[in-house]
């Protein structure tokens, strides 16, 4: 998108945004929405007749307030699953699948995904969480209500 930036006020009433209740602020929201729209930092900065820096600043701080209210959702979906599966650091990634079947199993939830799929869940919450067949996390493994299997880096030791 070269210069062009698309009017803030109508993407933003288009994706339904409501700055009451919202975690982001309106400026926030304008700034990503324009950003996914291809718009520049620089082009974003002009048009709202701000720095670029400025600009920067907002939409560093919106992603964050994105990252925080979806591990808020994520921790709120945890506290309600029926199946939670604590993953200790030095843990073979091979047992994980069979560790997650046998606690679904118990709670009589379905599991939707096969062995692989679950390893590479839990391979991919984190760059650092697993290399080659080793767990260097604590992971919290939860299966929803849903059979929604979620993985989150749980804290540096378990309680």
């Amino acid at each position: 998108m070269d210069g062009e930036v698309p009017d803030a006020d109508a993407v933003l009433a288009r994706v339904g945004f409501d700055a009451d209740e919202s975690v982001l602020t309106r400026r926030q929201a304008e700034v990503l929405a324009l950003r996914e729209r291809g718009a520049s930092q620089a082009a974003i900065a002009d048009s709202l007749g701000t720095s670029r820096a400025n600009i920067s600043k907002v939409e560093s701080s919106a992603r964050e307030n994105v990252r925080k209210a979806r591990e808020t959702v994520a921790f709120a979906e945890a506290l309600g699953a029926p199946v939670h599966v604590e993953i200790e650091p030095g843990t073979d990634l091979y047992d994980v699948p069979d560790a997650v079947y046998a606690a679904a199993d118990d709670a009589d939830v379905k599991v939707p995904l096969s062995a692989p799929e679950v390893m590479k869940r839990v391979s991919d919450v984190d760059e650092d969480a697993v290399t080659d067949r080793e767990v260097h996390s604590h992971l919290l493994v939860t299966v929803t209500a849903n059979d929604e299997l979620r993985v989150r880096v749980g804290p540096d030791e378990a309680p």
